[in-house]
């Protein structure tokens, strides 16, 4: 299959390094990426950079080599004119993902001037835009910079805000261009939404639990894990993505949750386990990306726990979720559980075993320990196991990777016996 081409604009300003890295990431999601640079970002950049690791000519102009007679003038090899390059380019892309984005393209995006490719690129196309701004903190503090940001918002196109810290220019505070991959789960995300529904979950309820669940120590701590919850938030909006009915059981988080899925917020795994057993006898398909704690303390206090000197807690097991589903599940419901392991020598053994232990249909194992992915990360990657088969799902975004485990539960879901479907 074609990988769907996106096109990213890249203008002046010292984070235009970070758009090299933007454009492979784009590409480890499946995706096409294309380049488009301001005479500005030149400077900071060379085109030979991106050309090489993009695959394909920069475009840095709005004037081809032969220009001087005309745009059309030298036929194609089938005969018929040459197009006129950034109207092309706007009619045949799926995404324009302008990083870093600087307060003077931003200024042209809303006023709609187009006095180089990129500019008129924008006016042309009917893609999503995604613009990642970065500048110093003044700059995009100032009212100007918020009107036309918040022009743009009006007119659809999506804003990575950008973080704080230290800036180049030596000052503190916001402006500087947001994380790689968020810039692009952003891009995925509106692609995702823009496109035609695959629609291949359409009937179906999945219910997927996300998050990492607090067991009370006393009524202000608790024990916890660092679960993010950003992979069961991908599964829940590839899932809506794709058609399906999606119950999302959620710990806490501090994520939106995606548009159209039940939410049943939750706290404890106490909590969590009653939920998705309410839940489950109109689940097609159970995902259990959450990180339920193992244990919980036997004796919470009543009151705040006052420092007086060494504390012993003493841990119960929570109750075991997945084997409970199992066990409950009504006929044709698929189960599948997520082994994280920080044990990468010993992954897929564990993965394995637990798979047999448990009695799932499938078990997406992941190892949290790896630099950039799992816990507190926009990227992950896995092995999809069953009895019969595994895939390795390499590092991507965690959306790109939630429709991966989606293809692969549908698989199952399609080579289910007969009988076992409700």
């Amino acid at each position: 299959m074609d990988r769907i081409k996106v096109t990213v604009g890249v203008c002046g300003g010292i984070a235009a390094y970070k758009a090299v890295e933007v454009v492979r990431q784009l590409q480890d999601a499946g995706l096409d990426p294309h380049v488009v640079m301001t005479d500005s970002a030149q400077r900071f950049v060379t085109p030979l950079t991106f050309a090489a690791i993009s695959g394909h000519k920069v475009i840095s102009t709005l004037w081809s080599e032969t220009a001087g007679s005309g745009p059309t003038d030298t036929p194609q090899p089938d005969g018929t004119p040459q197009p006129i390059e950034h109207i092309a380019e706007a009619q045949n892309t799926h995404a324009l993902i302008v990083v870093p984005a600087t307060a003077d393209t931003l200024a042209r995006f809303a006023h709609g001037l187009a006095d180089d490719f990129l500019t008129t690129m924008y006016l042309a196309t009917t893609a999503p835009v995604i613009v990642a701004p970065a500048m110093n903190v003044v700059m995009w503090n100032h009212p100007a910079t918020q009107a036309n940001l918040a022009t743009l918002r009006q007119r659809g196109v999506r804003i990575v805000e950008p973080g704080s810290g230290y800036l180049a220019c030596g000052m503190t505070g916001s402006g500087r261009l947001a994380e790689v991959p968020t810039i692009v789960a952003a891009a995925l995300e509106a692609i995702a939404a823009a496109a035609p529904a695959a629609a291949d979950l359409t009937g179906e309820t999945v219910l997927i639990t996300a998050g990492g669940t607090r067991e009370a120590i006393d009524p202000v701590r608790f024990l916890g894990n660092r679960s993010s919850g950003r992979m069961g938030y991908a599964l829940a909006a590839a899932a809506q993505q794709r058609g399906a009915r999606v119950i999302l059981i959620s710990a806490p988080t501090a994520l939106t949750p995606p548009p159209n899925c039940e939410v049943i917020p939750v706290t404890s795994a106490a909590e969590m386990r009653a939920a998705v057993l309410a839940q489950l006898p109109c689940a097609s398909i159970l995902i259990m990306a959450a990180a339920v704690s193992d244990f919980t303390p036997r004796h919470p206090a009543a009151q705040k726990i006052k420092r007086t000197g060494t504390l012993l807690l003493e841990l119960e097991p929570t109750e075991d979720i997945l084997h409970e589903a199992i066990a409950h599940r009504p006929p044709g419901t698929l189960i599948i559980g997520f082994a994280a392991e920080t044990d990468s020598a010993g992954l897929l053994t564990l993965a394995h075993a637990k798979l047999e232990r448990k009695g799932a249909d499938a078990i997406v194992a992941n190892d949290v320990s790896a630099p950039g992915q799992g816990f507190d990360s926009d990227r992950n990657a896995g092995t999809f196991i069953t009895r019969d088969h595994q895939v390795e799902i390499p590092a991507t975004t965690k959306l790109a990777m939630a429709h991966r485990i989606l293809d692969e539960t549908i698989t199952l879901k399609r080579h289910q016996p007969v009988s076992a479907h409700r």
